[in-house]
C-alpha cells in the first residue's frame, strides 16, 4: 500500500501550524493506515488528529488541533492510496479500447472501483465487488453509487461484458438497494445487441427486480475510428427514434407503478431522431445530468434565467485518476484552470463573438442564441477528427481539432470555448491552451456562464455589451 503524499498545505491551516508541508507522506491518521481519500476525510474530521508523517526517510508525529469538522488544510495527490480496482470485463463498446496510443497513462486506466463511483460518478459493473465492499458501503453509507446495467437478462449481460460474472453480479445491485444505498444505473445501448426487445426486457427487469433504483440512464455507444469491433456501429435515425419510443413508454409504466419516471434517454437520442427535448421539469432533478441526460434542457433553462442549475456532481469518465478532491467527498477536481495570460483575448470591446463547440453542442446552442437575440454570435461545430466515428460531444474535443477550427476564425473575433474540453489544464491529446495559435476564453459549460460571457466585454468581465445587456 502506497502512502498518500501531501501535494499542498493551505496557508494558516491547522496542518501548516502543526508543521506539515508539501512533499510529506501521510503514514497514518490517528494510528490508522489510509486506503483512500474517503478514509482520510473520515479520520481527519476529529478535533484532535495525530498525523504520522514521513519525511526524508524518517517519521514523526504531528498533533493537529482544530475544530471538529474543520479541514486539515492538506491536498493529497490521488483519491486511491492502495490500488485502483481495475475492470476485468472486455466490453466491445468500451471507449478505452478505442483510444489511440500515446495519450497520458491515466486515460488508459480501466477502473471498476466502487470508490471512484462514489467519489466521481464513474459507473461500475460490480463484477469485482465483494462482501467486504458491500459491508463498507453499507456501514459508511457511501451513497450514491453508479452501476452499469446494460441488460438484466443474465446471458445478454454476460455476453456484453464478455465476462461470465456479468450474469450474476447484479445481485450486488439488489443488495445495495435493499440496504438503502442510492444507486443510479446506466444502459449503454448497442444497435442489434441490447436495443429493441432486449431494451424493453431490461426496463421491465428494473421495474420487477430493482424498483428502488434511483434512475436509469439510456445512452448510445460512442464509436471512434479506432474501434476494431465490427459489430459496434452508430445508431440510425430510426433506431434512435425507437429507443426514445421505448423509454417514453416505460416512463409511463414506471410513473404508474412507482410515481416517478426512473428511465431517461440521453440528449444525443433526441438530436439523432430530430425530436425536441423534454421540458426541464420532466427530468426530475437531473439525476444523470453529467451522463449527458437532460444537459440541453438544463442549459436552456439556465441560459434563459441567467442562473446555473443547482445540484449535480462532478462525473468523470477521464477524471477519476488524475487528481483527488481537495475537500469533501464530492469536491470537483481541478480541471479547466488555465493561465490567465492565455484566457485574455486581444479582441476589441464589442468585438463579434465566435463559439467553438462540438457537433452536438452546436445543434443545441444555435436555436437558443437565435431565440435570445444573439443571432450575431457565430457557432462553429468543431469536427472531431482525432476520434472520428460518431463522437460529437464537446468534452472529447482535442487541442488539435480546436486549433484547426481556430485557424478559420478571423483574428478580430472574440472566441469562446467550453472549459469542459480541459482536464487539469490539458486537452485529451495532451495539448495545453498555450499550444493554440491565439488566446481564447474558456467558459464554464452551463447556460448562465455563457450568457454572462456574451454580455461582458472581453477586457472587463461584467461590463455590459451594449444593447445586448438587456437581452
Amino acid at each position: 500500500m502506497a502512502f498518500p503524499q501531501v501535494e499542498g498545505v493551505a496557508p494558516a491551516s491547522p496542518a501548516e501550524a502543526a508543521g506539515i508541508r508539501a512533499g510529506d507522506e501521510i503514514r497514518a491518521l490517528n494510528g490508522a493506515r489510509l486506503r483512500d481519500v474517503i478514509d482520510y476525510h473520515v479520520l481527519a474530521d476529529d478535533a484532535v488528529v495525530t498525523v504520522e508523517v514521513g519525511r526524508d526517510g524518517g517519521t514523526f508525529e504531528a498533533v493537529v488541533t482544530k475544530h471538529a469538522g474543520e479541514p486539515l488544510g492538506i491536498t493529497v495527490g490521488t483519491a486511491i492510496f492502495d490500488r485502483v480496482t481495475t475492470c476485468d470485463n472486455h466490453c466491445a463498446f468500451c471507449f478505452i479500447y478505442q483510444l489511440p496510443r500515446g495519450l497520458r497513462h491515466s486515460l488508459y486506466v480501466k477502473d471498476d472501483d466502487y470508490r471512484l463511483s462514489f467519489l466521481y460518478g464513474n459507473f461500475t459493473t460490480l463484477t469485482r465487488f465483494t462482501e467486504l465492499d458491500l459491508e463498507r458501503v453499507v456501514t459508511e453509507r457511501l451513497s450514491p453509487l453508479y452501476v452499469s446495467i446494460h441488460a438484466t437478462d443474465p446471458g445478454v449481460r454476460a455476453a456484453m461484458l464478455r465476462n461470465r460474472r456479468g450474469a450474476t453480479s447484479l445481485r450486488w445491485l439488489a443488495s445495495l438497494l435493499d440496504h438503502g444505498i442510492e444507486v443510479h444505473g446506466q444502459i449503454v445501448v448497442c444497435p442489434g445487441v441490447n436495443d429493441g426487445a432486449v431494451l424493453d426486457d431490461t426496463l421491465a427487469g428494473i421495474l420487477e427486480r430493482f424498483p428502488r433504483l434511483a434512475s436509469a440512464g439510456v445512452v448510445p455507444l460512442g464509436v471512434s475510428r479506432f474501434s476494431h469491433e465490427e459489430t459496434m456501429r452508430a445508431h440510425t435515425t430510426d433506431e434512435a427514434a425507437a429507443v426514445l419510443d421505448s423509454v417514453e413508454t416505460w416512463q409511463g409504466r414506471f410513473e404508474r407503478a412507482l410515481k416517478r419516471r426512473v428511465a431517461f434517454a440521453a440528449d444525443e437520442y433526441y438530436l439523432l431522431a430530430g425530436r425536441p427535448f423534454p421540458a426541464a421539469a420532466s427530468y426530475e432533478g437531473f439525476p444523470q445530468h453529467e451522463n449527458g441526460i437532460g444537459m440541453a434542457a438544463a442549459f436552456a433553462e439556465a441560459f434563459a434565467a441567467g442562473a446555473a442549475r443547482r445540484g449535480g456532481r462532478s462525473g468523470g469518465f477521464f477524471r477519476s485518476v488524475d487528481g483527488a478532491p481537495a475537500l469533501g467527498y464530492r469536491a470537483p477536481q481541478a480541471g479547466g484552470t488555465v493561465d490567465g495570460s492565455r484566457t485574455a483575448t486581444a479582441a476589441e470591446p464589442g468585438a463579434p463573438v465566435t463559439i467553438l463547440t462540438g457537433a452536438y453542442g452546436s445543434q443545441v446552442l444555435r436555436p437558443l442564441l437565435d431565440a435570445a437575440g444573439f443571432g450575431d454570435v457565430e457557432t462553429v461545430a468543431v469536427e472531431n477528427t482525432f476520434f472520428g466515428g460518431n463522437i460529437g460531444v464537446t468534452g472529447l474535443l482535442t487541442g488539435a481539432d480546436l486549433g484547426r477550427a481556430l485557424a478559420g476564425v478571423p483574428p478580430d473575433r472574440r472566441v469562446l470555448v467550453p472549459e469542459v474540453c480541459l482536464s487539469n489544464g490539458r486537452f485529451l491529446d495532451g495539448a495545453v491552451p498555450g499550444d493554440l495559435s491565439r488566446a481564447v476564453e474558456y467558459v464554464p459549460a452551463d447556460g448562465a456562464s455563457l450568457r454572462r460571457a456574451l454580455v461582458a466585454e472581453p477586457a472587463a468581465r461584467g461590463a455590459p455589451r451594449g444593447a445586448g445587456a438587456g437581452r
